[in-house]
C-alpha cells in the first residue's frame, strides 16, 4: 500500500510539474515557425532511404553503413551542420574487434584428488580475450560474491567482510528487490560487473547462472569490442582490464553443486539476495583456465556535426541529439526475407535527429550553447560507438551537458502522451514537463520499468561518463480513450522489432514523426538556452560529476 502511495505521489508530481512548468516557455515567432519546419514527408524520405534494401541493414563496416554515413553528411552539409569528428572531418573511426574464441579449457578443483569433470559448451563458456590472443590463467581459489554488487550508499554491498584479491569470483546477474528498475540495470550491467570486480582485486569473473532450465550462451559468431589507436581495448562488455584475465559463464548445475561443496544451497541464497541480504563466501574450489582467441577488425564510424551557439562562453558547452545509425545488417531470413532494413530501428530515430537540424537552420539566433549532433555506429553491438564517443568525445567531454537520444520512437501511432527514460534521474525532468506541457502532451511513469529501457541504448552510454541524459519514448494514451498503446505497441513488435519486416511498408504515423522530432528539439533548446547546467538529482546513483 505504502509502495502504492509513492507511486501515486510521483504520477501527482509529475503532472504538478507539467502544467506549472507550461507557462514558462515563451518561444520566439522565428522558433516558433523554426519548429513548424518539420516535414512528416521528410521524415518518410529518410527513412525510405536509409531502409532501403540497396543499404542491405546498414551493418557497420559495410558497404550499406557507409552508404547511411554519406546520406547522413549530405543531409547535415545541406542544413550548413559544421563537421565536428577528427580532425575538422564529420567522421570518428570506430575500430570494432570482432573476438573468436578457439581452444578453452576451464578447470574447476576442490583438492589435488578430487576434479570436477566438466564440457565446453555445456557446463561453461569462455569468452574470448580481445587484447590478448593467448591466456593462460593459474588456479586461483573461487569465492561467491552474489550480484556482484558494491553500493554502500544504497545499504546494499556483497563485497563487504569478504577478500576477494587474487581470487576468481562467482556472481550471479540481478539486484536487490529494493532497487529502481534503472539502477538495476546499471549495477547488473556486466561491464559494471568487471569493473567492480576488478577494483576488488579479483584476477576473474564467471557468471553462474541462476535459471536451471538455460543454456550456456553460444558465442560462435564472436564478441565485440573496440580498440583505441593505440591498440589497446578501449569499449568492451567481456573484458576490463589485463589485471581480470578470465571471463566465463557456467550453467545451473555447476554453479549450484559449487556452493553444495561449502555447505550452501542455491535455491535458499537466491530468494535472500533479492531480499537484499548478501550471502558472500569463499568457496573450497579453485578454477584454472586456458584459452586462445582469434580476431577480425573492422572500420566503422560515428557522424558529429556542430551548430554553434551565440553565446560568447556557452558556445563552447555542448547539448547532444544522438541516435544510432547502424541495425543487424544481413541475417538469417523470416519469411524468404535476409535484409534487416531497421526502419523504425533507427532510420526513424535519425531522420528525427536530421529533422531537429533543420529547425536550427531555420532559427537566425542560435541558442546560447552549441549543439552537436552525434549519429553513432554499434548501438545494435552493445552501445559500442556511443561509449566510445562519451569516452573519446571530439570536444572536451566536460563541456558536454546533456544528451537527448532518439532511439526507435515507435512512431505508429499519434503521439498524445511520452514517457521519459531516465529524467527522473535529473533536472531533465523540469526540461521534459516544460516541453511536453508546450505540445499539449501528457507525460507519465515508465509503462515497462522491468524491461530497464533507460540503460538499453545509447543515452546510457553518457550517463556512464556523468553527463545527464534521457531518451524519450510513447505514452500510453489513445485518441479513443482506452489509453493502451502499449498494447498495441507489444503486438508491432512482437512482427517486426529485429526482423526483416521492419521495412518501410510497415506500420508508420509520420505526424507522430514530427510531433517527435518537435519534442527532442525543445527538450535541447531548453537547456541550451538555460545558462545553469543540468544536474543530476541529490544522492543519484549516477551523479560522478
Amino acid at each position: 500500500m505504502i509502495k502504492l502511495y509513492k507511486q501515486l505521489i510521483h504520477i501527482s508530481l509529475i503532472f504538478t510539474a507539467t502544467t506549472s512548468f507550461a507557462q514558462q516557455v515563451k518561444l520566439s515567432a522565428n522558433v516558433e515557425q523554426a519548429m513548424q519546419q518539420v516535414s512528416p514527408d521528410d521524415i518518410k524520405a529518410h527513412i525510405t532511404y536509409l531502409a532501403d534494401d540497396k543499404l542491405k541493414g546498414r551493418g557497420p563496416g559495410t558497404e550499406g553503413y557507409q552508404m547511411a554515413v554519406d546520406y547522413v553528411v549530405g543531409q547535415l552539409k545541406s542544413l550548413d551542420v559544421k563537421p565536428a569528428g577528427e580532425n575538422n572531418t564529420w567522421l570518428q573511426t570506430v575500430r570494432l574487434r570482432k573476438a573468436f574464441i578457439g581452444d578453452a579449457n576451464l578447470s574447476i578443483s576442490n583438492g589435488p584428488a578430487n576434479s570436477t569433470t566438466i564440457t565446453k559448451g555445456k557446463d561453461y563458456v569462455v569468452y574470448p580475450n580481445p587484447l590478448l590472443p593467448q591466456v593462460s590463467v593459474n588456479p586461483a581459489q573461487l569465492a561467491f560474491v552474489g550480484y556482484g554488487i558494491s553500493e554502500p550508499a544504497l545499504g546494499y554491498d556483497d563485497y563487504a567482510g569478504i577478500d576477494v584479491k587474487g581470487k576468481i569470483v562467482i556472481i550471479t546477474r540481478g539486484a536487490p528487490d529494493k532497487f529502481s528498475s534503472s539502477v538495476s540495470a546499471h549495477v547488473m550491467n556486466a561491464s559494471q560487473i568487471l569493473k567492480v570486480a576488478a577494483q576488488h582485486g579479483a584476477v576473474g569473473v564467471i557468471m553462474g547462472s541462476a535459471d536451471s532450465a538455460a543454456r550456456v550462451a553460444n558465442i560462435s559468431r564472436g564478441v565485440y569490442s573496440i580498440m583505441d589507436d593505440k591498440g589497446a581495448v578501449s569499449v568492451s562488455r567481456t573484458f576490463y582490464s589485463k589485471q581480470l584475465s578470465l571471463y566465463a559463464s557456467i550453467n545451473y548445475a555447476l554453479f549450484s553443486s559449487l556452493l553444495e561443496q561449502a555447505g550452501k544451497n542455491l535455491k535458499e541464497i537466491l530468494p535472500q539476495l533479492k531480499a537484499g541480504q548478501p550471502s558472500s563466501m569463499l568457496l573450497k574450489a579453485s578454477a584454472g583456465a586456458s584459452l586462445t582467441s582469434t580476431y577480425q577488425d573492422i572500420l566503422s564510424y560515428n557522424v558529429i556535426g556542430k551548430i554553434e551557439g551565440s553565446d560568447p562562453k556557452l558556445k563552447n558547452e555542448y547539448v547532444v541529439h544522438s541516435a544510432h545509425l547502424d541495425h543487424l545488417g544481413i541475417d538469417k531470413p523470416v519469411q524468404g526475407d535476409s535484409i534487416y532494413n531497421g526502419a523504425h530501428d533507427n532510420a526513424s530515430g535519425v531522420a528525427s535527429v536530421i529533422s531537429i537540424a533543420k529547425i536550427y537552420h531555420s532559427i537566425k539566433v542560435k541558442p546560447k550553447r552549441s549543439i552537436l549532433v552525434v549519429l553513432v555506429t554499434g548501438e545494435e553491438l552493445g552501445d559500442l560507438g556511443s561509449n566510445y564517443f562519451a569516452k573519446h568525445p571530439t570536444v572536451p567531454v566536460k563541456s558536454m551537458v546533456a544528451d537527448v537520444n532518439t532511439d526507435m520512437p515507435t512512431i505508429i501511432a499519434p503521439l498524445l502522451s511520452i514517457t521519459a527514460l531516465g529524467a527522473e534521474h535529473s533536472s531533465l525532468e523540469k526540461n521534459v514537463a516544460q516541453a511536453a506541457a508546450y505540445m499539449g502532451l501528457d507525460v507519465e511513469p515508465d509503462p515497462e520499468p522491468k524491461q530497464a529501457r533507460f540503460t538499453r541504448s545509447d543515452q546510457y552510454s553518457f550517463v556512464l561518463e556523468g553527463i545527464p541524459a534521457l531518451h524519450i519514448k510513447y505514452g500510453a494514451k489513445t485518441a479513443d480513450g482506452k489509453n493502451n498503446l502499449n498494447d498495441f505497441v507489444a503486438t508491432w513488435r512482437a512482427k517486426y522489432y529485429h526482423k526483416p519486416q521492419d521495412d518501410i511498408n510497415g506500420i508508420f504515423d509520420f505526424e507522430a514523426g514530427k510531433k517527435y522530432a518537435q519534442l527532442n528539439f525543445l527538450i535541447g533548446y531548453l537547456v541550451a538556452q538555460d545558462p545553469a547546467w543540468p544536474t543530476w538529482n541529490p544522492g543519484d546513483i549516477f551523479a560522478t560529476r
